[in-house]
């Protein structure tokens, strides 16, 4: 066995990617197909679903799909029950399903804030603790948060996304803390600006923000979804079995710079 296939392979590993039906879940969730995982993943929608199990089925890859709500707590721990006896106990858990909602806060409803509070943060939290006993009964597993660079940072009209971002960060170290000694693994990836369907009218030449995020960042581009893929592989991998309570950034440089001068 090479070095490689020592660190990481997941062969044998049960991966859960929640909303995995497209963009960066499916690109996470073919990552470690590829590196040997057996793939599950969810969404609200039969529909969606069916249309990406055909998809996984065209790259090769046998998923599972099933439809819940990750924001339902009887309808988890009832999936995770029922993907515990028809495919096995979940090894590793990537919480990928999030919304945004882009409204300047004094325009935003309490309503409005709390959705998305509850699919970005409760629910994350929810699912952790859905396949938690099970990852101890085995002996381990990894958690893995899509974080955000809201986590760290502010912007205009994202107010509740960032506040579920940053608690989403916090609850990766405190989970961490709580389950460390069980050898679970609680980390998150911060993706930097991604190139998907939905940020596709951004990224048109010579729009303000295609302009503004390819001048901020020191690659001098928007990520690819890809460009996720060796990160998921690594913290699902026991290359980062004493990686605990870390957010990795993949942002292509953005964090750690200051900007250009205006010229």
């Amino acid at each position: 066995m090479s070095i490689i296939d020592d660190f990481f392979s997941l062969k044998g590993k049960i991966a859960l990617v929640t909303g995995a039906t497209h963009g960066i879940g499916m690109a996470l969730a073919k990552a470690l197909a590829g590196a040997g995982a057996t793939i599950v993943f969810n969404d609200l929608s039969a529909e969606r679903t069916e249309n990406a199990l055909k998809e996984y089925k065209a790259a090769g890859i046998n998923a599972h799909g099933y439809v819940f709500d990750v924001t339902d707590e009887k309808a988890v721990n009832e999936s995770i029950a029922k993907i515990t006896g028809e495919v096995g106990v979940i090894d590793i858990l990537i919480n990928n399903a999030g919304i945004i909602k882009r409204i300047p806060a004094l325009e935003m409803s309490a309503a409005d804030f709390r959705q998305v509070v509850d699919v970005d943060l409760n629910a994350p939290f929810i699912m952790s603790k859905a396949v938690a006993p099970g990852m101890i009964a085995k002996g381990g597993g990894k958690i893995i948060n899509i974080c955000s660079m809201m986590s760290e940072l502010g912007r205009e009209t994202v107010s509740a996304y960032a506040a579920a971002k940053g608690g989403l960060k916090m609850l990766t170290r405190n989970l961490a803390s709580e389950w460390g000694a069980n050898n679970i693994q609680v980390n998150g990836i911060g993706p930097g600006y991604i190139a998907t369907s939905q940020t596709g009218p951004l990224r048109e030449e010579g729009h303000p923000f295609n302009t503004f995020i390819v001048g901020r960042t020191p690659a001098g581009r928007w990520g690819e979804v890809e460009d996720l893929q060796g990160a998921a592989i690594f913290l699902s991998s026991r290359a980062s079995d004493f990686v605990n309570g870390h957010v990795l950034y993949v942002d292509g440089g953005i964090l750690a710079y200051l900007g250009k001068l205006p010229s």
